[in-house]
């Protein structure tokens, strides 16, 4: 970064660390015990899908790979999602599989298409629902807890970030902390 950027605030963009995504299952555990949120079994990977036949060669592969346990779906935002299906206690697998799904996507050149992948959650009690997501671009996590009505239970989130800090790269900046409403598996 040179002396101009600094100057008018701009600095480099972070990089993604897919590896980040492996420290999920320690956290659900930490999670688990905090607020009783468990593992759901779902998960999702969002990205824009790209014109041309090696993305589409790509993402037939990727799908493949992963068999009937992959959903396909798009939102009306124009992104495509690939909800993975797990049975809830094999959270090293689904995690495993959905990196396997961004560092495809990555190292095939896609990797600015990529948007987040999340993991869900659900309370054992009450129905709560949670979802971990990761975005790619800032390298970082945040706790996304929907509501009925398009409401967020912002309490449950600020909860999961007390409980999670140290065992994942969160974000920091409140405003990215995006809500991912309708994804697949939420």
């Amino acid at each position: 970064m040179g002396w101009l950027d600094a100057l008018l605030g701009r600095s480099k963009p972070v990089k993604p660390n897919l590896d980040a995504l492996f420290a999920l299952p320690s956290a659900a555990v930490t999670l688990q015990a905090a607020t009783g949120l468990v593992p759901t079994g779902l998960g999702s990977v969002a990205f824009r899908a790209a014109e041309g036949g090696a993305f589409a060669t790509l993402e037939r592969d990727v799908k493949a790979l992963l068999g009937e346990r992959v959903e396909e779906s798009h939102d009306s935002y124009g992104y495509t999602w690939l909800l993975v299906r797990r049975s809830p206690d094999q959270l090293g697998d689904l995690v495993t599989e959905m990196h396997a799904v961004n560092s495809s996507l990555e190292s095939a050149g896609f990797g600015p298409s990529l948007l987040c992948s999340l993991v869900s959650f659900a309370g054992q009690d009450d129905g709560g629902r949670l979802s971990i997501v990761y975005l790619y671009k800032r390298g970082t996590f945040y706790p996304f807890a929907p509501l009925p009505g398009q409401r967020r239970d912002n309490a449950l989130e600020l909860q999961v970030r007390g409980v999670l800090e140290g065992e994942l790269p969160l974000e920091k900046d409140l405003s990215r902390w995006f809500p991912v409403w309708g994804a697949p598996g939420l």
